[in-house]
């Protein structure tokens, strides 16, 4: 019995110092280009979503309406549009990344979704909240309130539905429509006081 100890214990301490080398000589496959390890995509995509899962938020504290799709069209140009792209304008620097950038106003290879639209609006909030280590993903809980990061999630997860037309044209990089101005007051003359008789 101790030799088999004796040898799982060599086992160990063989791989540990393995691999301590194999960091020490620039092995490691770190640049954007080099290969993904054996099980790399499978291994940190079942991490990422056991802790999302945990953690998800099943019910948006907010309701998806034309303000909220307005506003998050609004945080994702100034935000998410550099890595994520605009609508029909793909981002050149999100494909450079590794993992590469999902484009969030493409259609799937296969069915209707666009971009993330087929995940829960929950997922796409704890992401933007949190942000995915070694991916490129920040966090925005510093920059952005709770309410921000709701509306651009919900408009994230609706993106294979109509939008209202500011919206679109923010997601296309445009400006929005400038709304008609508010009408102006009318100024209702003050009536003079009425003169006492003596």
């Amino acid at each position: 019995m101790s030799r088999v100890l004796f040898g799982m214990f060599l086992a160990v301490l063989f791989l540990a110092v393995g691999g301590g080398v194999w960091l020490y000589r620039g092995k490691v496959p770190v640049a954007v280009t080099d290969p993904q390890f054996p099980f790399e995509s499978q291994i940190t995509g079942l991490a990422l979503h056991a802790r999302i899962d945990r953690e998800l938020i099943q019910l948006p504290p907010i309701q998806p309406d034309e303000h909220v799709y307005i506003a998050g069209a609004h945080i994702y140009g100034e935000m998410c549009a550099t890595c994520h792209g605009y609508h029909g304008k793909p981002s050149g620097i999100g494909q450079t990344m590794f993992p590469e950038a999902p484009q969030l106003w493409e259609k799937h290879h296969s069915g209707p979704a666009v971009g993330v639209s087929d995940d829960p609006p929950g997922e796409t909030y704890w992401k933007v909240a949190n942000g995915i280590r070694l991916t490129g993903m920040p966090e925005f809980r510093s920059q952005l309130s709770d309410t921000e990061m709701w509306q651009v999630s919900l408009l994230l997860a609706n993106a294979d539905k109509p939008l209202p037309p500011a919206a679109i044209s923010l997601l296309r990089g445009e400006p929005a429509p400038t709304p008609p101005p508010p009408p102006t007051p009318v100024k209702v003359p003050a009536t003079a006081p009425a003169m006492s008789t003596p």
